[in-house]
């Protein structure tokens, strides 16, 4: 089967995916061929739709996975199919799984002043408050160089992003403040803004941004489910509650639809005491 996944790989490569994202492709293929070797005892071509649609329903009884990531693991089979076995791929024989949408947690203005203001460890409160401030996923604030930071025009380079292309966000600067303090206090850092604590030639990693998230909830004693993303989701719900059109808050988030930008309509809205409803503009019912 090695030589399956060797040009599955090689296919994936082709499409200039991220080593992360062709990690992740390429575990979905190990698990469908594993499966044809315990099994069914068949080589991926051999194998009918019939008995296809028997792996998905297999992996959806024994993993308990959810409908957004069944659907990964449908369409990898999908790229498997048509770019290494070079077969034709029906989606009526496999269909996509509809799944529920639900709006992301997010902190109130003085619920995320509050964390950040009360962590007891300045370089936790610096990453958290750039999160939060400017609206960058975990990944970007970990790779964020000391010349990211433009003091003059204040704003933040972003070049680390996730759909790859490089973007300019705004600097707070309450921010600026805490970063100048950190700065200072952690040997004035030249390349990555936050190293690791293993060593000033690789920057902090995303699994430890999380856990001190994590441990500051449970310090705090809060029962929301919050987690690095939020401050993102809670960055750009401000903006919308103050005003800030959608195209803006889009640019600031890099997204690349203004789609991805539209749930702050509904995560603004939560609370927006100046919209009535028609009913009220009537009246009412009296008898």
């Amino acid at each position: 089967m090695q030589k399956y996944i060797d040009s599955f790989n090689q296919m994936i490569s082709l499409r200039g995916l991220t080593p992360a994202t062709r990690k992740s492709y390429s575990s979905y293929l190990t698990s469908y061929l594993n499966y044809l070797q315990t099994h069914l005892h068949k080589l991926p071509e051999e194998v009918s739709w019939s008995e296809l649609r028997s792996y998905i329903l297999f992996i959806q009884a024994t993993r308990n996975l959810a409908d957004r990531t069944i659907n990964s693991h449908i369409s990898q089979l999908r790229f498997f199919t048509l770019y290494v076995l070079h077969k034709p791929w029906d989606p009526y024989q496999l269909p996509m799984r509809k799944f529920d949408t639900y709006l992301p947690s997010v902190l109130s203005k003085e619920d995320a002043l509050y964390f950040i203001q009360s962590l007891p460890n300045l370089k936790h409160k610096a990453v958290i408050s750039t999160m939060y401030s400017a609206g960058l996923r975990v990944g970007e604030v970990c790779h964020l160089k000391y010349s990211d930071i433009n003091r003059k025009n204040m704003t933040i380079h972003v070049s680390s992003s996730k759909n790859r292309s490089e973007r300019y966000t705004i600097l707070a600067k309450n921010t600026l403040d805490i970063l100048t303090q950190y700065w200072y206090d952690y040997g004035k850092p030249t390349d990555w803004l936050f190293p690791s604590t293993w060593g000033n030639q690789k920057p902090i990693v995303s699994f430890t941004v999380n856990r001190f998230v994590n441990d500051h909830l449970t310090r705090l004693g809060w029962s929301q489910h919050l987690n690095c993303h939020s401050f993102r989701h809670s960055f750009a719900t401000h903006l919308y509650e103050n005003g800030v059109d959608l195209l803006t808050i889009k640019n600031l988030l890099g997204h690349k639809s203004l789609n991805s930008s539209t749930i702050y309509v509904h995560l603004g809205f939560r609370g927006n005491a100046s919209v009535k409803s028609p009913f009220d503009f009537s009246g009412g019912a009296h008898e």
